[in-house]
């Protein structure tokens, strides 16, 4: 793998755009973004539903749109301290 040096501006909404090169490169639309000791990484993220999981009982396996919405029920409820 070659490396580059590319140059993003954030927004004011905090978003960047990932250039064309990079996200061929990453060979996914999913990322992690990982801060450790000042320093951003950006990672792919293969399995998105893995990264669910912890929002989902059981050990059954589910579709993307299903884990989704029991997480986002999951992190509503946390939030508002609802169980």
């Amino acid at each position: 793998m070659t490396s580059s040096v590319k140059t993003a501006k954030v927004s004011s909404k905090g978003q960047i755009t990932l250039p064309r090169e990079v996200r061929e490169a990453l060979g996914t639309d999913h990322v992690r973004i990982v801060y450790a000791a000042g320093e951003v990484r950006i990672e792919p993220l293969r399995d998105v539903a893995g990264s669910l999981a912890q929002y989902v009982k059981g050990k059954k396996r589910s579709s993307f749109r299903v884990t989704r919405e029991k997480a986002w029920r999951a992190v509503v409820r946390e939030k508002h301290k609802r169980r």
